[in-house]
C-alpha cells in the first residue's frame, strides 16, 4: 500500500471505497442520499479538496481509501471495508498530521466506527451540530499537532 495524490482516473475506484464504507459506517443514511452525494463528490468536494488515495499495490493498484483535507478540515477519510484493520486509516490520518498542524471534522454521532477511529487516533470533541442535509446530529472535533511529533495536545 502507498498514498499519492488523486488523478482524475482514480474516481470510480474511490467512489466504490466511499460507497462500501459509507453503507457500513452510515448504515443510517438512506440509499438515495448515498446515490446523490456520488455527483457530489465528483462535482463539489473533489475539486475543491486536496485529495490523497491508499493504493493497494497487490491488487492492480486499486484506490481502497481516500482522504480529502479541505483546508485544516478532513472533509471525507474513508478506506474500503475489506481493507479495514490494515493500517490504512492511519496511513492517511498521519499524511493529514503531516500536512496540517491542526485538523477538525464532523462525525456523525450515529457513527460508532468513525468515532471510535478518532478517538484512538487522540481526536478530542469540541462541539455538536446538525448536518443540514440530513438533520443528523455530528459531533465536531479536533486535533493538535504538537510540535515536533504527531501526538494531540
Amino acid at each position: 500500500m502507498h498514498l499519492r495524490p488523486f488523478q482524475e482516473v482514480d474516481f470510480d475506484d474511490l467512489v466504490i471505497a466511499w460507497r462500501a464504507a459509507s453503507v457500513v459506517a452510515h448504515s443510517f443514511l438512506s440509499p438515495d442520499f448515498l446515490n446523490a452525494e456520488v455527483e457530489s463528490i465528483r462535482e463539489v468536494y473533489l475539486p475543491a479538496a486536496e485529495t490523497w488515495v491508499a493504493i493497494d499495490n497487490k491488487n492492480n493498484d486499486k484506490v481502497v481509501g481516500f482522504l480529502a483535507l479541505m483546508g485544516n478540515e478532513i472533509g471525507a477519510i474513508f478506506v474500503h471495508p475489506n481493507h479495514w484493520k490494515q493500517g490504512i486509516g492511519r496511513a492517511l490520518m498521519d499524511k493529514a498530521v503531516e500536512l496540517r498542524t491542526t485538523l477538525t471534522l464532523e462525525v456523525f454521532e450515529e457513527n460508532d466506527i468513525g468515532r471510535a477511529f478518532y478517538t484512538k487516533y487522540g481526536f478530542v470533541a469540541t462541539g455538536r451540530g446538525l448536518h443540514q442535509e440530513t438533520g443528523k446530529s455530528v459531533i465536531q472535533l479536533e486535533f493538535k499537532v504538537a510540535k515536533g511529533s504527531l501526538e494531540a495536545t
